[in-house]
């Protein structure tokens, strides 16, 4: 089923000017080969080159335990299933085997991360970053890094985060990439005006990409986007095309609360605004629980105009109980 007019493509006129900023900075980087997206770390050699590396990790075991350590924990934090506590620990230990370089902290980082362990995370992906200054260049790390910051409150250097990862994200899989735009999306939305084209744009992506739950969080945190900067109409286009049922079903499963997580409050705008059409005393209720989780929040003028809104119906709904 395809999108309502105008929810297919991202406007050019308004993705904010990070594209302008932010593709000459990757290319830049990748030229300077700072990233290690590979899996392998340059102290352990990577494809097509750097023989002298592979040559000096047969010669050292100390080098030969560390690169297999280290790959050993980056296949365990392949996937969505991953084994963080393991990974966790083949970090520690290559730390401890060949101590001072980035990748094991980067790693470390991002096991804590998936831990839920973000203040360990941050911690230790900053010292990555310090050892090796491109280090975030690796989108996995990146991704980490924004997630962390994000879930701790940090929603300005969050956006930076992800505005950076965005245009390098074609290496993660999937999931991890539409999960990416939805949570750039959500943070950028939660800073307020300043952000909501960024949000806009992110959250169309989002769209393109989801498959299942994390779709129905994108869709209806687009519509989202979309009310807030004035395109009701487009807004209410696309949730009677796309958003069908209960909205609060959808955003209870756990994959929906893990991308909500790095902008907590928004659930219940999500699932206010997707209501209204159908549930009035719903759509209220959610409206209230959102500006109570968010009573001085960028958007609670906005809420407060949708629950006054929905306040002429209440007379009508009294006198049904009775």
């Amino acid at each position: 089923m395809t999108l309502p007019s105008g929810c297919g493509e991202p406007h050019p006129a308004r993705y904010p000017g990070f594209v302008l900023f932010v593709v000459p900075l990757v290319v830049a980087q990748i030229a300077s080969g700072a990233a290690w997206s590979t899996g392998r770390p340059p102290e352990c050699g990577e494809p097509g080159g750097r023989a002298g590396n592979v040559w000096e990790r047969a010669k050292s075991p100390e080098l030969r335990r560390y690169c297999d350590l280290v790959a050993s924990a980056a296949s365990k934090l392949a996937g969505t299933a991953s084994m963080a506590e393991q990974a966790l620990v083949s970090a520690q230990d290559a730390e401890r085997a060949l101590p001072g370089h980035a990748a094991p902290r980067l790693l470390a980082g991002r096991a804590l991360e998936s831990l839920g362990r973000l203040d360990e995370a941050l911690a230790a992906l900053e010292e990555g970053r310090k050892r090796e200054p491109g280090a975030l260049d690796d989108p996995l790390a990146l991704l980490a890094w924004a997630r962390a910051l994000a879930r701790t409150g940090k929603g300005d250097r969050a956006s930076e985060a992800y505005r950076a990862l965005l245009p390098r994200a074609s290496s993660l899989s999937a999931f991890e990439r539409s999960s990416a735009a939805i949570e750039a999306g959500l943070v950028a939305m939660a800073r307020g005006p300043t952000g909501i084209d960024e949000a806009a744009a992110a959250l169309r992506e989002g769209v393109r990409e989801a498959q299942d739950e994390p779709r129905a969080v994108a869709v209806l945190a687009l519509a989202l986007a979309l009310d807030r900067r004035g395109d009701a109409e487009e807004s209410r286009a696309l949730l009677s095309e796309r958003a069908h049922g209960d909205p609060r079903a959808p955003l209870a499963t756990p994959r929906a609360k893990e991308l909500l997580a790095v902008a907590p409050a928004e659930g219940q705008a999500l699932a206010a605004l997707a209501l209204e059409p159908t549930d009035a005393a719903g759509a209220r209720d959610a409206w209230q629980a959102y500006l109570e989780a968010a009573p001085q929040g960028p958007w609670a003028a906005q809420a407060k105009s949708h629950l006054a809104a929905l306040g002429g119906k209440r007379p009508a709904a009294r006198r049904r109980d009775r």
